[in-house]
C-alpha cells in the first residue's frame, strides 16, 4: 500500500532524539509497516450496528466543584517538600 514518506528525521527533531543513520533506517521501514497495518484495518467493512470503543465507558459523572483536600493532606504524601510546596526534580534541560 503505497503512502507519503515519512521523515524520520524530522519527527525524531520532534521527539529531541539523536539518532543514527541506520536507526533512521530501522524506524523509516518500521513506520512504513506499522502505517500500512492501519491502512489495512481502516479498509474493513464494519456493520452499521458496531458501536465506537470510547462509547463503552458510560455515562460520565457530572463535573460539579468540591471540597478539595487541605494542603496539609497532601503534602502527608509529598516523597519531598520545600516551603509548603511538593518539591519534584527537575524534568526540563538548560538550553
Amino acid at each position: 500500500m503505497p503512502h507519503d514518506h515519512i521523515d524520520v528525521c524530522y519527527l525524531a527533531k520532534l521527539a529531541r532524539l539523536d539518532l543514527t543513520e541506520a536507526e533512521v533506517a530501522v524506524f523509516q521501514t518500521q513506520l512504513e509497516a506499522i502505517l500500512g497495518h492501519v491502512e489495512s484495518l481502516s479498509a474493513i467493512d464494519l456493520p452499521d450496528d458496531i458501536k465506537a470503543a470510547d462509547s463503552r465507558l458510560g455515562p460520565l459523572r457530572d463535573d460539579k466543584p468540591h471540597i478539595s483536600l487541605p494542603p496539609e493532606a497532601v503534602l502527608l504524601n509529598a516523597p519531598d517538600q520545600a516551603q509548603s510546596q511538593i518539591r519534584v526534580p527537575k524534568v526540563v534541560a538548560d538550553a
